[in-house]
């Protein structure tokens, strides 16, 4: 199992910081599209570093277009000798309309198609094919010598999507290399509805799920004293209610049989009731979601839920907890 972790999104601090998890031992560095920009701490990072892998988890799809993804993935791939990994995920509806002013429609379809383009741009980069690509969604059908960067000594980019619901998460693996799994995942709906749904893309294209990585960011909730596994508690929880309002991850709930939970979060959340909200993830929730324990207890618990079902982890503990601390999980988990 690869340790993945977090790369700052402070452009003065991402070179150092890629380089320290590095040395670490961390096998990738992420960023995410939150309130920066994903791209630019991962440019910063590949001349900082020679081994750790560099990635989105995740970068907007629908808040660009398949021709932008196509060349800020093929110039980092390059930059980083091959190490980059561009990981995509759809947002939700309300994000891409009010947020970024971009089109909504069908988003499995569309994220299919997106990724499919972004291929037929690479092929008619690195091989010299003719690009000529015309979907139901985006069209690409010009490309003068001016415009095509060539071949690229490293490759094209490897592609992974996030996901929650079996329609993307089976599109990831019909046309992807990988699949982040949402944090708000549990053990069950990750055994019960997501490697299903990854095996059954990967069948319609033939492909081998030997050469398929599934991601997850595992919640986790440890401390050194009571007092900071409360405070991880807490954060834990204010996460999960966060996401358990949101109407697009309902089906994990319902799949615990915690449908009804997910009506009452969303009506909190548009009233600002953000800190009642947790108050409603008791501890049978939080241990179904999170790896709940002493630092000692930890990497058992990790490998008690996941092992055989992933090939990444990372930690998310919601910031409650200090690097140092998970040294010796990381230890305990690479030990067998």
């Amino acid at each position: 199992m690869r340790i993945d972790t977090n790369l700052s999104p402070n452009l003065n601090l991402a070179a150092v910081a890629a380089k320290e998890a590095e040395d670490a031992g961390y096998d990738a560095v992420w960023t995410a599209e939150t309130s920066h920009d994903p791209f630019f701490p991962l440019a910063l990072a590949a001349p900082a570093t020679s081994t750790i892998e560099l990635g989105t988890s995740i970068a907007v799809a629908f808040a660009r277009n398949p021709m932008v993804l196509a060349n800020i993935g093929y110039d980092l791939n390059k930059l980083s000798d091959g190490r980059f990994v561009l990981g995509l995920g759809s947002q939700i509806k309300p994000h891409i309309t009010k947020r970024f002013s971009m089109e909504w429609s069908k988003p499995a379809a569309r994220m299919r198609e997106m990724v499919e383009a972004m291929h037929a741009i690479w092929d008619c980069w690195q091989d010299g094919t003719r690009l000529d690509f015309k979907g139901d969604f985006y069209t690409h059908s010009i490309m003068t010598p001016f415009f095509d960067p060539g071949p690229n000594p490293a490759g094209k980019p490897r592609v992974y999507l996030a996901g929650v619901g079996p329609m993307m998460t089976k599109v990831a693996g019909e046309v992807c290399d990988g699949f982040f799994c949402h944090p708000f995942t549990t053990a069950e709906f990750l055994r019960d509805v997501t490697l299903p749904a990854i095996e059954e893309g990967r069948a319609i294209t033939g492909r081998s799920a030997d050469d398929f990585e599934v991601c997850l960011p595992a919640f986790v909730v440890t401390g050194n004293n009571e007092q900071e596994m409360a405070k991880a508690a807490a954060a834990v929880k204010g996460q999960i209610s966060f996401y358990g309002s949101t109407p697009a991850y309902r089906g994990v709930l319902e799949h615990h049989g915690w449908g009804d939970l997910q009506t009452e979060l969303n009506t909190m959340s548009k009233q600002g009731e953000w800190e009642a909200m947790a108050g409603l993830i008791d501890d049978d929730m939080l241990n179904t979601f999170a790896v709940v324990g002493e630092p000692s207890t930890i990497a058992a618990g990790l490998k008690e839920r996941y092992s055989g079902s992933i090939q990444r982890l990372s930690f998310n503990s919601m910031g409650t907890t200090s690097d140092d601390t998970f040294i010796p999980i990381i230890e305990d988990l690479r030990a067998g």
